[in-house]
């Protein structure tokens, strides 16, 4: 009798990955693809120490990304896609300093540059070069009510273009409470938004129904959540996608998972008797629903 331990034989994705050119970069993807893994979701991460501030540098970091991207296909032969967007901390702390220097003055500069970044993120998608919008939402730790809702107006503003221009957007949001479900919901409503093409990056492991309020959860695949996502993924409502948030930062190995994880627990997914259904749905069909073919 074999002890062989059943091994997926389908794609493996992993939804939120960060590349940087002066970390592990194509090393990184390479230990993903070894691992088993065959599709990235390439997320755009700013130089959080001098984030742009004009039209043309949000170009040219875009253009970064989808140039990182292009070196992962053709060297590693991964298939990749590419999110863009400007992340919330990067812009929470610029409303900050701006407004600090420079009052109402600042504050009305901060905004056009969220806006000019969201801009020159949405031409790369119509270009074809991005496959959604991200990461964008509010800040993940205690700020002022100003920035508060002005993040939250913008966020409503993005979903808003979401709706009209039919792109999905990737979340960065506060932690584990079941409320922020509640809320993206509220606001999806609000803007026109299809509640599913807001995907929860970093999404705990309860993916039922009554939970994630429609949303799509992306779970951070920590050895952790395994046994309540094995629990509640027959109760999501249209299924849920697996990340591990790899940084790509030499100051912090493997953080937040490493490059390995996502096919790792996919097969102990599997070895668990989820419904293969769910992985392939996962891996494939929610991505191609989501992001389209890359």
């Amino acid at each position: 009798m074999s002890n062989q331990v059943p091994a997926w034989q389908g794609p493996i994705l992993d939804n939120h990955f960060h590349l940087n050119r002066n970390g592990r970069y194509l090393d990184a993807a390479h230990d993903f693809k070894r691992a088993g893994g065959t599709n990235i979701v390439l997320i755009h991460c700013p130089d959080f120490a001098s984030p742009p501030t004009t039209k043309e540098g949000h170009r040219a970091a875009y253009q970064n990304t989808i140039a990182m991207a292009e070196s992962v296909r053709t060297e590693l032969d991964l298939h990749v896609r590419v999110v863009l967007g400007p992340h919330p901390a990067a812009f929470a702390h610029q409303f900050i300093e701006w407004v600090e220097e420079e009052g109402a003055k600042g504050k009305n500069r901060a905004i056009e540059n969220y806006r000019d970044s969201i801009d020159e993120a949405v031409k790369f998608y119509h270009e074809g070069k991005a496959h959604a919008i991200g990461e964008v939402g509010r800040p993940h730790w205690e700020v002022s009510q100003e920035i508060w809702d002005l993040s939250n107006d913008l966020l409503c503003e993005t979903m808003s273009l979401a709706a009209n221009d039919g792109f999905a957007l990737q979340l960065h949001v506060e932690g584990e409470l079941e409320s922020t479900y509640r809320d993206m919901a509220a606001m999806a409503e609000k803007s026109g938004l299809q509640k599913d093409r807001l995907i929860r990056h970093y999404s705990p492991p309860n993916v039922e129904a009554k939970i994630t309020q429609g949303l799509t959860p992306s779970v951070l695949a920590g050895k952790g959540a395994l046994a309540t996502l094995l629990a509640t993924a027959e109760q999501c409502s249209h299924g849920f996608m697996l990340e591990t948030d790899y940084m790509d930062d030499l100051r912090r190995p493997g953080a937040v998972l490493g490059p390995k994880t996502v096919p790792k627990r996919t097969n102990q997914l599997l070895n668990a008797g989820i419904d293969e259904e769910l992985l392939w749905r996962a891996h494939v069909d929610l991505p191609n629903e989501l992001y389209g073919q890359e």
